[in-house]
């Protein structure tokens, strides 16, 4: 089997995390660079065509919970794809990506991507967990004209379209959650309901749209509260180190301490205690967590390792092998992971539908890929760089500390 190409930023795996912004709703380097980059790890082909991808992610800081778990299944799917190689025109090229640690740091994201495009001359760009750091990484990519898949949640990321040619987006849009956890919320009778949501971006994307939704599903929203802004300055609460996800701790101990009934994210017994998307990192059910979340719902791709989609579409043999090669390698699996093996894949696919490297033919063939993904279903269009379907969104209940499908 051929090595990865990929050059890989010293890794701290337990920094501080973000995870979940509205937190309810909704839902990598090659030639050295400064100290904390590390060397190459060589290519599959040395002296060969090359598909050459930038990666931005948080390695470090506060969004390193879910940086880490992207740089793992991105090495997982590189490997993949230089067994055989891309069939770009009449050459066969391997796959190369230069990975980068943005510290969860906007600026620094915003720099890394400017010297991947002039200095390295990559092809396209990858990454980034963070909303902030996406949206400092989209101004780059539209200036220099280079196509740019994220990971991160926020609709603005790809909105307005006139801004955002070369932007594309894998998380699911706001709007399609909050629609699909105000009619759970609904569907349960609760009439009244409290929002907890993570600071940032992300959470201000989905309180705009769960109140939206709430609205249209006759359910009165009574407050919402944010959370701590968190991150690899912050302190953390006495007596205790930061987890990997002090979001997760912080909506734990919420829950725990909610002295008025919460229909959102807490609750008295028999209460819908729902969640989004960024939700279900490992440690929210870890802990002290656990029995304040036992029941909660999340909506949810439909890529949880317990979902039973896995069926026998090559899609779904395909996640079969990921999470089998993923949890042998590293022990378990997140349902963020499948997002960074989905972005390299549909990148690889662009350059070999385009019979090209061209940033602009990867665009091109970008933004009419409709195909399922390791994490759901993908449908861009000219006029909707926000691939995910709303289609591909289940409903998940915690039980027991592992999430299942209810619909």
């Amino acid at each position: 089997m051929a090595t990865p190409a990929i050059d890989s930023s010293v890794l701290t795996r337990r920094g501080v995390l973000t995870a979940t912004a509205s937190s309810l709703l909704l839902g990598a380097c090659g030639q050295a660079q400064p100290q904390d980059e590390a060397e190459p790890d060589g290519s599959a082909s040395p002296g060969g065509p090359e598909l050459l991808i930038g990666v931005s992610l948080e390695l470090t800081g506060r969004g390193a919970a879910l940086g880490v778990l992207q740089e793992r299944a991105l090495r997982i799917t590189l490997e993949d794809l230089n067994v055989d190689r891309v069939q770009v025109g009449n050459q066969r090229r391997s796959v190369r990506v230069l990975v980068r640690d943005n510290r969860s740091d906007p600026r620094l994201a915003a720099q890394q991507a400017t010297d991947l495009i002039r200095k390295d001359r990559v092809h396209a760009l990858l990454g980034t967990t963070l909303t902030e750091t996406a949206m400092a990484v989209v101004g780059v990519a539209q200036r220099l004209q280079t196509p740019f898949v994220s990971l991160a949640p926020g609709d603005g990321i790809v909105l307005p379209l006139t801004q955002r040619t070369f932007v594309y987006k894998l998380t699911p849009d706001a709007v399609d959650v909050a629609r699909r956890l105000a009619r759970l919320i609904s569907s349960r009778g609760l009439e009244r309901v409290a929002l907890l949501a993570a600071d940032g971006l992300h959470g201000d994307s989905g309180v705009r749209a769960v109140a939206a939704a709430l609205r249209v599903a006759g359910v009165e929203l009574d407050r919402t509260v944010r959370l701590p802004r968190t991150g690899a300055t912050s302190p953390a609460p006495p007596g205790r180190r930061w987890p990997v996800t002090p979001t997760a701790w912080w909506c734990g101990r919420r829950l725990r301490t909610a002295a008025a009934p919460l229909g959102h994210c807490a609750g008295p017994a028999g209460a819908v205690r729902s969640s989004s998307t960024r939700a279900v990192a490992e440690e929210t059910v870890a802990g002290s967590n656990a029995a304040a979340v036992e029941g909660a719902y999340a909506v949810h791709p439909t890529c949880l390792p317990d979902s039973t989609l896995m069926g026998t579409t090559t899609a779904a043999l395909a996640r079969r092998e990921l999470v089998f090669r993923y949890i042998h390698e590293y022990g378990g699996l997140s349902g963020f992971a499948p997002y960074a093996s989905d972005a390299l894949q549909l990148i690889a696919d662009a350059a070999r539908l385009a019979s090209s490297v061209d940033r602009g033919r990867l665009r091109a063939y970008l933004q009419t890929q409709v195909t399922e993904g390791m994490a759901g279903w993908y449908a861009f269009a000219p006029i909707r760089h926000g691939g995910m379907e709303r289609d591909s969104l289940g409903v998940y209940q915690l039980t027991q500390g592992s999430w299942a499908r209810v619909s």
